[in-house]
């Protein structure tokens, strides 16, 4: 098995707090009503803190598909989430598994910054080729972007 890291950080127009609760705390809940392949978020173990697994469906080209997403830290105050992709048919297969370490801290102008460390856990000796690392910080980028955006469009959320 191979490591690749990767390390980025997104810019958010919201503060800290409000980005964590939509993406953290209410990633169940929002993510379905936001992104359009989720069909659904279900808890297959635990009740949302460290160590809770959720099971994320989606439906894409016709396509049902799913991955394990499991939390291995929250720290409230902190704004941190660490999670990881543990399984299932969405994810992979030259993968393990993917560990995402995520940090919030305060950005310019009242906003926020989202620190990402990725570590992709390889089978063998597969190498993730640049466009395939290129493709997950994208995704991850765009997720930041669409919260923010519905965040800025609903203030009282």
């Amino acid at each position: 098995m191979g490591v690749q890291t990767q390390e980025y950080a997104t810019p958010a127009a919201v503060p800290p707090v409000r980005l964590f609760k939509a993406m953290s705390l209410e990633f169940h809940n929002l993510f379905p009503k936001l992104v359009e392949i989720i069909q659904s978020i279900e808890f297959t173990e635990g009740t949302g803190g460290a160590g809770t697994i959720k099971k994320l469906t989606t439906v894409e080209g016709g396509e049902t598909k799913y991955v394990l997403h499991r939390v291995d830290e929250i720290d409230e105050t902190k704004f941190v989430y660490n999670f990881s992709i543990i399984g299932g048919t969405g994810l992979a297969d030259t993968l393990e598994k993917v560990s995402f370490k995520s940090q919030l801290v305060e950005g310019p102008n009242g906003g926020s910054i989202r620190n990402v460390h990725v570590d992709y856990f390889t089978k063998g000796d597969y190498n993730l080729s640049e466009e395939e690392l290129k493709a997950g910080k994208a995704k991850v980028e765009g997720l930041v972007k669409l919260v923010e955006g519905y965040l800025l469009a609903n203030p009282d959320y």
